[in-house]
């Protein structure tokens, strides 16, 4: 009987070990093939692998056009480089309250990006950047290109397509660009129905200084350049502009090659200091030019920042089909 007795004791201890416990089993440790599986890997516009153990979550974002591009793939980042800015420039993906400011775009404050504790940095940088290797000493840094004049927006397209893979939106970058190309065909067919197909345009922006205006025009290879002749117009503006952002200064002499009077000239100034409007408006050279005399000078919306993503091109060709068919 002894056998027996014991045999169902130890019975009763395991179904009261089976019953009585409401623990879970522990998970498997994940397998090496796995943690490998979930790890990115993405080469960057330095040339630079960068790579994170999964998909970032928590984003800092020091640039505006990057900024954009997370907020449009559904990422809102933890911190970004000056809000205030942003918001005055950058109305297609606006901030939540939530983002803190990290300081600005040019100087932000390490301190203050760390104690965010982040899993990714995005940013704009030149090779060798001393900002880059002081932060990637805590945290992943990505650095797309930013700018190139020599094909913008397929530029833009990379940048944005290589965000998406390090925080896992491939399929969110997929239907922002196709929803761009929409727009871009929507807007061209708009402009075609108008008679406005392959009509002259020049942008610029502008400041002014110890009374001296400067004028910024976006020329061969500018994102917004591109943008507007991608609906079928012709930028006008054929001056000497730089590789990467396609932009060359001016004054407002410089515009004296603009001569045709149908060029309709488009120019912003979001944050209030329309030099355009006040510094030039008794500025004989200006008045004089054939565009301004008759009456073809248009400021674009406030807060379309012209080197944005495909959220902010896409409002920007929306103000071109607007001023060419009003």
């Amino acid at each position: 009987m002894k056998p027996l007795r014991t045999a169902l004791l130890i019975a009763a201890v395991l179904g009261l070990g089976a019953c009585g416990t409401t623990e879970p089993a522990a998970a498997p440790a994940p397998t090496a093939s796995e943690s490998q599986a979930q790890a990115i890997t993405v080469t960057d516009g330095l040339g630079r692998e960068v790579t994170l153990a999964k998909p970032a979550t928590r984003v800092v974002g020091l640039e505006w056009g990057e900024i954009e591009m997370l907020v449009g793939l559904g990422v809102m980042p933890v911190g970004a480089a000056d809000v205030k800015g942003y918001a005055t420039w950058v109305t297609a993906a606006p901030l939540d309250p939530s983002v803190k400011d990290v300081g600005t775009r040019g100087e932000p404050s390490v301190d203050s990006i760390v104690a965010l504790q982040p899993d990714l940095i995005v940013m704009e940088a030149a090779a060798n950047s001393p900002l880059v290797a002081q932060l990637e000493k805590f945290v992943p840094v990505l650095v797309p290109k930013g700018s190139s004049a020599t094909d913008n927006l397929g530029r833009m397209r990379a940048d944005l397509k290589m965000i998406a893979t390090a925080v896992g939106k491939e399929a969110e970058a997929d239907r922002l660009l196709a929803d761009m190309d929409t727009k871009f065909a929507a807007a061209k067919s708009a402009l075609e129905a108008a008679g406005h197909a392959g009509s002259a345009f020049a942008m610029a922006d502008g400041w002014s200084e110890g009374g001296s205006v400067s004028i910024r025009m976006f020329g061969k290879g500018a994102l917004v350049a591109e943008t507007a002749e991608a609906i079928g117009l012709r930028n006008a503006w054929t001056g000497e502009v730089d590789p990467d952002w396609g932009l060359g200064t001016t004054d407002v002499e410089g515009l004296s090659p603009l001569k045709d009077e149908k060029i309709r000239f488009f120019y912003n100034a979001s944050d209030g200091l329309d030099v355009f409007a006040d510094d030039l408006k008794n500025n004989a050279i200006w008045t004089s030019l054939p565009f301004v005399k008759s009456g073809q000078v248009t400021k674009l919306p406030n807060g379309i920042w012209t080197f944005g993503g495909p959220l902010s091109v896409a409002q920007y060709a929306d103000a071109l089909v607007k001023a060419y068919t009003a």
